[in-house]
């Protein structure tokens, strides 16, 4: 067992160094989902009213689940971007030339951007109470374990798109093309009973509509007074279902990034 998590344990150690020391990267993944929040929220927060919300309830705390995990998305994403510095840098190639799996690099690649999502995002759920949000010590638990299986599956996803890449701005392409519009197409910004029918189809085949809405329900736990907030007349899966999809779309997507890494490319030897 140590012999098969050092290798990956030591990529992730080092993932984490590397993000600590660029503070720009730190800065631009907390900050711009902050202001995405208060610009969006302060301006629709008088003029959105979901069906479904308790009394009293604006759009900055209907929001608040949607931002983090747009703090999640944003993190895990960009965190994979190293893939392609380290295939520049030569560091991947060495890393591929050594007696270890490509599952075990995989797996430290992905858990580095895990806890620096997690890490991030767990800084928002504190700052709950601020807006209204009042959070239970279960529903705090469940959150985090929500947001654990989202930064998971949404690392992975990224590394299985960053790997076979050359260059950060052909990500950065891909990430506006089809990565954003699953955040705007999960129930962040609208819920999905308010779509259009068609797009509440796509919306339902979403895998993070059931992130936002496990989330969204965990925030909400036990208190009985915002269980409508956490989806009912919204549309919104239930949790537990929501959880399953959620941990289901973070096996397949690291097992996809596994396969991945495993086929030899020629972008591996470049």
């Amino acid at each position: 067992m140590t012999s098969t998590l050092l290798p990956a344990l030591s990529l992730c150690h080092r993932e984490l160094i590397r993000f600590l020391r660029q503070r720009s990267r730190i800065i631009g993944a907390l900050v711009t989902p902050l202001v995405f929040w208060l610009l969006i929220g302060g301006g629709m927060g008088r003029s959105f009213r979901a069906e479904g919300l308790p009394g009293g309830t604006n759009f900055i705390q209907y929001f608040f689940p949607g931002t983090v995990l747009m703090i999640l998305l944003f993190t895990a994403i960009f965190s994979t971007i190293s893939v392609i510095e380290d295939r520049r840098e030569g560091f991947l190639q060495g890393v591929l030339v050594a007696p270890v799996s490509r599952m075990q690099i995989v797996l430290g690649k992905v858990l580095g951007g895990t806890i620096l999502a997690f890490g991030q995002g767990l800084i928002l759920l504190i700052l709950a109470p601020l807006i209204g949000v009042r959070l239970s010590l279960g529903a705090f638990a469940l959150s985090a374990i929500t947001m654990l299986a989202l930064a998971f599956a949404l690392t992975a996803l990224g590394l299985c798109i960053a790997w076979r890449m050359t260059s950060t701005q052909g990500f950065h392409a891909v990430m506006n093309l089809f990565l954003m519009p699953m955040w705007f197409l999960s129930g962040a910004l609208f819920p999905v009973s308010g779509a259009w029918r068609g797009l509440q189809w796509v919306m339902m085949l979403n895998p993070l509509t059931y992130g936002l809405a496990a989330l969204r329900r965990a925030i909400y736990w036990g208190d009985s007074r915002a269980a409508a907030a956490a989806g009912g007349g919204m549309g919104m899966p239930g949790l537990w279902t929501s959880l399953a999809v959620s941990l289901l779309f973070a096996i397949i997507m690291f097992a996809l990034a596994s396969w991945i890494a495993a086929g030899r490319s020629k972008a591996d030897l470049e």
